[in-house]
């Protein structure tokens, strides 16, 4: 019988220019993918999931769970993953576990720097991940992280305007006494609206970060053992907004 130390994790998110998959047993990173080729993320994923379980040893049967990145992020991106995630779920009978992208994209920034760069490591920090929406706007949401193993939600996942979610975040980490804000992901997009927007005592840092398929599996597990599954044909992406085109066809109807 299958232990949870023994979990097997497929994981993809394909929510920003990088197509990302990984193959998790165990929480032991077996392989992973990081293609950076936005335009065709649709024509690549395939190949590129059979070639990584061809190289890590494994085929649909030695899977436990399917993860996906549920978005937000592109939203031709997003529908990508999803589509192929819940496939290959429906395919090899195996649980199929959405996830956040940003949340992927925040903890994996955490795991690649918080123990390297977070100084003493006292205090919290709270990690920002931020994707390019336009307009002035960001997919982003907050997580609150420290030293000790730390890891909790501060904010749903959503758009909003960097100007306005910069003075919020600098108000409340004012208050709240924080040490630390982390933007992680594409900051350079929105980079003087971060770098000049007021945070308090919080020191602010900017940190380029591509999304990696590997905490997605993380995450995955960590639902998985809670009981958490998704109904494989009733899964859908987590947009956030209409896509533009879909936003200005209901505008010009009136809707």
């Amino acid at each position: 019988m299958m232990t949870e130390n023994e979990l097997t994790v497929l994981a993809i998110d394909t929510s920003t220019a990088s197509l990302a998959a990984a193959a998790v047993r165990g929480g032991v990173l077996l392989g992973s993918v990081q293609s950076l080729s936005e335009r065709n993320h649709s024509v690549q994923i395939v190949p590129v999931l059979q070639k990584l379980l061809k190289d890590c040893g494994l085929a649909g049967k030695d899977l436990d769970v399917i993860a996906v990145g549920q978005g937000p992020g592109s939203y031709t991106g997003v529908r990508i993953a999803v589509s192929v995630g819940k496939t290959l779920a429906w395919t090899w009978n195996k649980p199929l576990i959405g996830v956040s992208s940003l949340e992927t994209l925040a903890l994996g920034a955490w795991e690649a720097h918080g123990k390297k760069e977070s100084g003493s490591g006292d205090g919290t920090i709270w990690v920002i991940p931020v994707m390019d929406a336009r307009r002035g706007q960001v997919y982003t949401a907050r997580w609150a992280a420290d030293a000790s193993g730390r890891w909790e939600r501060m904010d749903a996942d959503g758009i909003r305007l960097a100007a306005e979610w910069m003075e919020k975040l600098g108000k409340e980490a004012s208050s709240a006494g924080i040490a630390e804000i982390w933007i992680v992901g594409d900051p350079e997009a929105h980079a003087e609206i971060w770098k000049s927007g007021e945070a308090g005592s919080a020191a602010v840092r900017l940190i380029p970060h591509l999304m990696e398929a590997g905490p997605a599996a993380k995450l995955a597990a960590w639902r998985y053992r809670r009981g958490e599954r998704d109904p494989v044909h009733a899964f859908v992406p987590n947009y956030t907004q209409l896509a533009e085109a879909e936003a200005k066809l209901l505008a010009a109807r009136g809707d």
